[in-house]
């Protein structure tokens, strides 16, 4: 990556010698090296940047929504036109395939387009005469500072996610990346600081320290984090004492539910592609595949051909599907299932090894011959591994698709219009896709169900979940 995105005023502001106290380091996962060391922000500077948000807030809850619409507008185009370092350093920092990182960057400014046209159409309600005498009317309004913690497998699209609708809805922000993947995020507050008005967004890096401290603060009137369960769970405790809202989106587990039906060969080299993106390191890819008993044995051979044909490889390398896992932690963590899956009696079809190569690579693994209560088909591995289970009825299937504690997002490929009725009536996700998986809509709502959390992303939902409506009674004259 060059050195010249490891630069500027917020770069220079968090950035750390290495080997001192209370400093994270940004590797680079297809080599291991660090890529820099940055300072973990102190209770104190969490605390600076939320008055500063809070000082803020005052003007700009007072903006229009054209006037917030035009300058999410401007970011967007300058997001898009510097996307060329925003993909270099997200595809260093994350590991992920540059061209694929650079596809993304065109998607999140869309992001920032689409909350900007929502910011001017989004309403609270209707004015009328409901009590005799008087005249109501509700309103929107923001709620003031919110603080978002994103992830290490998305993180500027989850910055994102996040930060157009909390800026559309009036709100202002203090943004807390990843500890492992801030440097997207870094260029991108570094080049929000020329459009946004002092204090709107706010940047504090570090770890789950400082996540606590932006958490607990009393200012802060709604957490929105993305991340495991565990944390969810964390979170939503220490908001409590304030009781501030929380929008929690927590990973998943999703099933992609086969027939006999659907054509076999392209169903299985869609779900090889998309069960493999990002080197698995994603909640909605389609980790359990559940194939009706009849397809199995066909269905089983064309997966594992379309897996072996993938190419784990060196994120610059064009060739490469999918790179490494996100640090040796996260490698050794899908080791262990892969492990524990094999002596259970799972039998692993394809992969199942580290790459031998610098970095932390890990082969995109098969594995079937298992059991529903097996850990490796209950727990989220978030990373390379799929499995394949088969079923003999509709009954079973849906049974085992909504036999898990996550609910996030799911598919189904068939062609019996009647199975498509119901199955997306009854799987209990908070996304169905019928002959496809992994595509989003910036108007539609994203957000999971049971263990995956609660709260939608995307859509004018997001502004809603950044918003709170005030009713107003006005006393008729005469």
């Amino acid at each position: 990556m060059p050195t010249a995105l490891l630069a500027g005023p917020l770069f220079d502001h968090w950035h750390a010698a290495p080997g001192g106290s209370n400093v994270s380091v940004a590797h680079n996962p297809a080599t291991s090296e660090p890529l820099a060391f940055f300072r973990n922000a102190t209770p104190e500077e969490v605390a600076v940047a939320v008055d500063k948000a809070a000082t803020a807030f005052g003007t700009w809850r007072r903006t229009t929504p054209a006037e917030r619409a035009e300058l999410l507008l401007s970011l967007a185009d300058r997001l898009e036109a510097a996307g060329e370092d925003f993909a270099r350093a997200e595809s260093a920092n994350v590991g992920k395939p540059f061209a694929l990182a650079r596809e993304e960057i065109a998607y999140d400014a869309d992001v920032l387009r689409f909350m900007a046209g929502a910011a001017r159409i989004s309403h609270a309600g209707a004015a009328g005469e409901y009590v005799n005498g008087s005249t109501s009317m509700t309103r929107r309004e923001p709620l003031g500072v919110v603080g978002l913690i994103t992830p290490w497998n998305y993180p500027l699209m989850e910055a994102m996610w996040k930060l157009a609708p909390a800026l559309a809805a009036g709100n202002t922000v203090v943004l807390k990346p990843s500890e492992l993947t801030p440097l997207s995020t870094i260029l991108f507050a570094q080049l929000a600081q020329e459009v946004l008005p002092d204090g709107v967004l706010n940047l504090v890096l570090g770890d789950g320290t400082t996540g606590a401290a932006l958490v607990e603060h009393p200012a802060v009137r709604l957490v929105s984090l993305t991340g495991d369960v565990s944390t969810g769970k964390k979170v939503a405790a220490a908001a409590s004492a304030t009781l501030k809202r929380v929008h929690l989106e927590l990973g998943g587990k999703a099933p992609a539910l086969v027939f006999a039906d659907a054509p076999l060969q392209a169903v299985a080299t869609e779900l090889a592609a998309t069960g493999f993106l990002n080197a698995g390191q994603d909640c909605t890819a389609p980790c359990r595949v559940i194939v009706e008993e009849a397809a199995y044995e066909s269905f089983v051979e064309a997966y594992c051909k379309a897996v072996a044909d993938l190419r784990c490889g060196d994120p610059d390398d064009e060739s490469s599907h999918f790179g490494p896992l996100i640090s040796q932690r996260q490698r050794e963590r899908v080791e262990g299932f892969v492990a524990r899956a094999r002596s259970a009696g799972a039998s692993v079809r394809v992969g199942g090894n580290r790459v031998d190569r610098p970095g932390w690579f890990y082969e995109a693994t098969v594995i079937t011959d298992v059991r529903q209560d097996d850990e490796i088909v209950q727990s989220e591995v978030f990373g390379p591994v799929v499995t394949i289970q088969h079923v003999g009825s509709d009954d079973e299937m849906l049974a085992m698709a909504n036999g898990v504690d996550y609910g996030l997002a799911a598919s189904v490929w068939t062609t019996d219009v009647a199975r498509t009725l119901r199955f997306t009536r009854d799987l209990a996700f908070g996304t169905v896709w019928l002959n496809q998986h992994l595509v989003l809509a910036n108007e539609m709502p994203f957000g999971g169900f049971g263990q995956s959390g609660y709260g939608k992303e995307l859509s004018a939902h997001a502004i809603d979940e950044d918003s709170q409506v005030k009713h107003v009674m006005l006393k008729a004259a005469g």
